[in-house]
């Protein structure tokens, strides 16, 4: 069972900022982490193959440094690594990421498709069913568990067919759950309750510095160039504005029996100026 999980690398909560001219995130120079979703797509994947076999690509789109999130990707147990790198790609939004992604995932075989619920920066969701809209898959966001994989074996070669496999999963809708039944290829975005993410092993940390971790661009897929990067991407952001808190309240000190009446009446007048009583 071939899974290719695409990731993301996302700056510390606490050093978020943002570019007012380019209306676009500045990750020069920030610390950056896996998102923390994708490291329950990433634990899903592993528990499927440790039960069905097959393998594992990791997948991101970022700068060279973005390297680093394939290699801890593969330390907890992926088996390879590609990282989609080049000024073409600087600015894209979700609509451009996943065209981008979508693009390098047609180059390979690939079963199932795992991404996590939504990346901790942009917070939007939008990049997994937007690779599952162009290589034209079926989709379930919102996926709690992985109920059932029905693969049908080929005896001629050592992994299963997509042709009438079939995989069954639960996924969280408003009022409960949902069970769906998927053939495949597919593609899932996982929410936390599906697993628990294992920490990386001496051992994995030994072989992801020894795995080669090809670079893709321009120059090895057949991309249209005005769907890459800021100018390929419909999204525009118009203003940013910094929220102002102020906390101009109103303190009243009732240390005598007298201040309470005062205290009680200032409230009253309050609530009846906002029309609230």
């Amino acid at each position: 069972m071939n899974i290719v999980i695409p990731i993301k690398q996302v700056p510390e909560t606490s050093n978020v900022k943002m570019d007012e001219e380019t209306g676009t995130m500045k990750r020069e120079g920030v610390e950056s982490i896996i998102n923390p979703l994708d490291l329950y797509a990433i634990e899903s994947g592993i528990q499927l193959k440790e039960k069905y076999g097959g393998k594992i690509t990791v997948i991101t789109m970022g700068p060279p440094s973005a390297e680093k999130a394939l290699r801890e990707a593969i330390a907890m147990g992926c088996d390879d690594g590609v990282l989609l790198s080049g000024r073409e790609f600087a600015g894209s939004d979700t609509w451009a990421t996943s065209y981008a992604i979508s693009t390098a995932i047609e180059e390979m075989d690939y079963d199932l498709i795992l991404a996590g619920e939504r990346a901790t920066d942009g917070d939007t969701g939008q990049v997994g069913p937007g690779i599952a809209s162009w290589l034209d898959l079926t989709l379930s966001t919102y996926t709690s568990e992985i109920v059932d994989v029905n693969l049908i074996e080929d005896e001629e070669v050592d992994y299963t067919t997509t042709e009438t496999s079939s995989i069954v999963v639960e996924r969280m809708v408003e009022e409960g759950y949902e069970k769906l039944e998927l053939p495949l290829p597919a593609l899932l975005t996982v929410v936390k309750e599906i697993s628990f993410p294992r920490l990386p092993t001496l051992r994995g940390k030994q072989r992801s510095r020894k795995v080669d971790i090809p670079q893709w661009n321009l120059e090895n897929l057949d991309m249209d160039e005005d769907y890459l990067g800021l100018q390929g991407s419909p999204t525009r952001v118009v203003n940013i504005d910094h929220p102002k808190v102020t906390r101009g309240g109103t303190v009243v000190d009732v240390r005598e029996d007298g201040n309470i009446e005062e205290a009680v009446s200032q409230l009253i007048d309050y609530l009846k100026s906002e029309e609230l009583v």
